[in-house]
């Protein structure tokens, strides 16, 4: 199945909501315990989450790492609104930072950082290269590397099936844009394709669940 794009920004009011609402606790403990998994002797410093949308994945990890700084970044300035909102009330504004940027604009923040993350970015871009160049743009040399992101499945009949065993009792709007998202998102051999053009084919691609991969690694 060839892949179809979707917009780049999520910045419709009833979007932003429903993701902010939504209960990604599952997939996002395993982004967690993914990076845990590959990075055992992170501790923490200044780290950037790419497309942080409304930081659910952000205040995990911050509370995963105390010593983590986080610069979350996100084009939908709605999705910030919502992030910001959901910082105060962890009471995690001393350590989390949320800036309005989208990429390929100059991430605002730290020149280098110790980590770099970034859930579910990859599949709203247009040119998947700009994500590739942010992070090695932002990372210092051997800094972790933590991409999770949705994966296309092989046929929309596929995706269906994927939709209605995770997605059966969302709200529509969260239906839709999953159903748009998994045919949006790319293979595992098209990231290593991108990977190899960017100078980073030491990356390691990984699938992680029956709809998510995994890219890891040190710059």
């Amino acid at each position: 199945m060839e892949r179809i794009p979707e917009p780049e920004l999520m910045n419709e009011p009833d979007q932003a909501c429903a993701y902010a609402t939504a209960d990604f606790s599952e997939p996002h403990d395993a982004f967690i315990a993914h990076f845990c998994r590959c990075f055992p002797d992170f501790r923490g410093g200044a780290v950037l989450d790419l497309g942080c949308g409304p930081a659910d994945v952000t205040i995990r990890f911050a509370r995963a790492y105390p010593a983590a700084r986080v610069v979350g970044v996100d084009g939908a300035e709605a999705m910030l609104a919502l992030g910001r909102q959901a910082v105060a009330a962890a009471g995690l504004e001393d350590r989390i930072r949320l800036n309005q940027v989208r990429l390929p604009a100059p991430v605002i923040g730290e020149t280098r950082y110790a980590a770099v993350i970034s859930n579910s970015l990859l599949h709203h871009l247009g040119d998947p290269r700009v994500l590739w160049e942010a992070v090695v743009a932002s990372a210092c040399p051997g800094s972790p590397l933590f991409i999770m992101d949705l994966m296309r499945p092989p046929s929309r009949e596929a995706a269906l099936r994927l939709l209605a065993l995770h997605a059966a009792d969302a709200p529509e709007v969260l239906r839709r844009d999953f159903l748009s998202s998994l045919l949006a998102a790319f293979r595992p051999d098209e990231v290593e394709l991108q990977l190899a053009a960017c100078g980073l084919s030491h990356l390691q691609v990984e699938v992680a669940s029956d709809r998510h991969l995994i890219v890891y690694g040190r710059i």
